[in-house]
């Protein structure tokens, strides 16, 4: 299923190659940097218990609305108009410290839907009917039910749920494009945390998941025993719109072979069919 909503550095256009690498077994699933959660909604949901985190804190108030508070939300976007000054009147109305958690998020979506490219600082100018996206508020709230909604630092985060049957899937900020993002630390994402977040991961009991762009310094970082790296592309969302083939390489790192899923399945071919003998597949 698709997300409610779109962020910036979202994995939309990744999402199916990152879920075809995940590990064949774990019991908890922790989506660290969890944006516009386009893998938590693309990943088939299961019996494992599942983490959305993070530390934007109004992103991880509009996630506990939706999952909680659906028709209040949806209520509240009813008479929203895709206009200028209604969208500069939101962003004020966020900066107001006695607000319900329903008008934070109200506020908070409309702007992410009418700024241009979701990155909430100017108006987009582009139609869109806040209508459309109520049937996709309803089907996240219910995708959403049983999901563990944080707002934690990840080191924090990671501390906590870390278990030899957790695997954590991280989507960091991309090396050397932090500045795109908004209210992730007091300071921004800088060059410590990206060393910090690997050590973090390095150090831990689970398993872990990392994507990033094509980066040396990023490579050089994760160039640990144990660590396998894996380039990837895909469509290069800024760049569509003067040259539609443009490819963005990432990296996909982790510490499990990304590959066992795919080797998990085992194709037998029975020649000579008889009576009560059949051609199929095990998946182990």
């Amino acid at each position: 299923m698709n997300s409610f909503m779109s962020w910036v550095g979202g994995k939309k256009a990744l999402r199916e190659e990152v879920v075809r690498r995940f590990p064949l077994f774990y019991e908890r699933y922790v989506e660290v940097f969890g944006g516009g959660g386009w893998v938590l909604f693309h990943k088939p949901p299961g019996n494992d218990f599942e983490v959305y985190n993070d530390f934007n804190g109004l992103l991880s108030n509009l996630y506990r609305c939706v999952r909680d508070k659906p028709d209040l939300l949806i209520n509240s976007l009813k008479y929203v108009l895709n206009s200028r000054e209604d969208f500069d009147r939101a962003r004020l109305a966020l900066r107001r410290k006695r607000t319900t958690d329903i008008q934070r998020a109200a506020w908070f979506y409309q702007i992410i839907r009418q700024s241009y490219a979701a990155a909430l600082t100017s108006f987009a100018s582009q139609p869109h009917d806040l209508w459309s996206d109520f049937p996709l508020i309803e089907q996240a709230h219910r995708r959403l039910a049983d999901v563990v909604v944080e707002n934690q630092d990840f080191g924090t985060l990671i501390r906590h749920y870390d278990r030899p049957v957790t695997f954590f899937y991280c989507d960091p900020p991309y090396h050397a494009t932090e500045g795109y993002y908004q209210n992730i630390g007091e300071d921004g994402f800088k060059e410590r945390d990206h060393i910090r977040l690997r050590d973090t991961l390095l150090s831990m009991e689970g398993k872990f998941l990392l994507s990033y762009n094509d980066d040396a310094f990023i490579r050089e970082l994760y160039d640990a025993p144990g660590i396998r790296i894996e380039p990837v592309t895909r469509l290069n969302n800024i760049r569509q719109r003067y040259d539609p083939n443009c490819q963005f390489a990432e990296l996909l790192i982790a510490n499990y072979d990304m590959a066992e899923r795919s080797h998990a399945t085992t194709q037998i071919n029975l020649f000579d069919y008889q009576k009560g003998e059949f051609d199929y597949a095990y998946v182990f």
